[in-house]
């Protein structure tokens, strides 16, 4: 069991490296944004992209940003614990808590979002969804195709936390793993 958690971890850390370029990438589109702004330089007769292109851009690698990260977000803790109670429980009980909140809270959770996000995604697909503004971007079902996709990954997050759990709970998670599976020390 934990070794389908370590492939799942492994995707997700690729993804996230992925995500967190895009987040150089984003301070750098932003960077470029205000700076060219602030000199008043025209960027589409030298960059051949216009202001609200530039912006979009920015959201776009936000959305993505996020999207390729929540999932490895949540392998790492990275979420709000209210560990006031937790703490004091035994190892076992840790490992119980995690599973029931990621059986009956996380995963309906992403459910919901995939459910949800790619019926949005499909809609703006069907319609061809292009930006609001006349001279921004194209193809706007792609940046929604984010959404449906984040909700997957944090549901694999889940599914892999389930897997070390269990793992936790028959003796076989290897010490290195038990933070990471439920967080705190120990």
């Amino acid at each position: 069991m934990a070794n389908i958690a370590v492939y799942i971890d492994r995707l997700l850390t690729f993804l996230a490296k992925i995500g967190a370029w895009l987040g150089v990438a984003l301070v750098l589109v932003v960077c470029f944004d205000v700076v060219t702004r602030k000199l008043g330089v025209n960027k589409e007769q030298v960059f051949g992209f216009n202001s609200t292109q530039v912006q979009e851009t920015e959201y776009w690698l936000h959305t993505l940003l996020f999207s390729l990260t929540l999932g490895w977000a949540y392998l790492r803790q990275a979420h709000v614990r209210i560990d006031l109670l937790r703490e004091r429980l035994s190892l076992r009980a840790r490992y119980i808590i995690e599973i029931l909140g990621c059986l009956f809270f996380l995963l309906p959770y992403a459910a919901i979002g995939i459910n949800y996000c790619a019926k949005y995604a499909y809609v703006s697909y069907l319609e061809n969804e292009v930006s609001n503004s006349t001279i921004g971007l194209s193809h706007i079902w792609v940046l929604k195709s984010l959404m449906p996709i984040m909700f997957l990954l944090l549901g694999l997050a889940a599914i892999a936390i389930i897997l070390k759990s269990l793992a936790g709970l028959m003796g076989q998670l290897p010490d290195d793993m038990v933070a990471e599976t439920i967080g705190g020390e120990h």
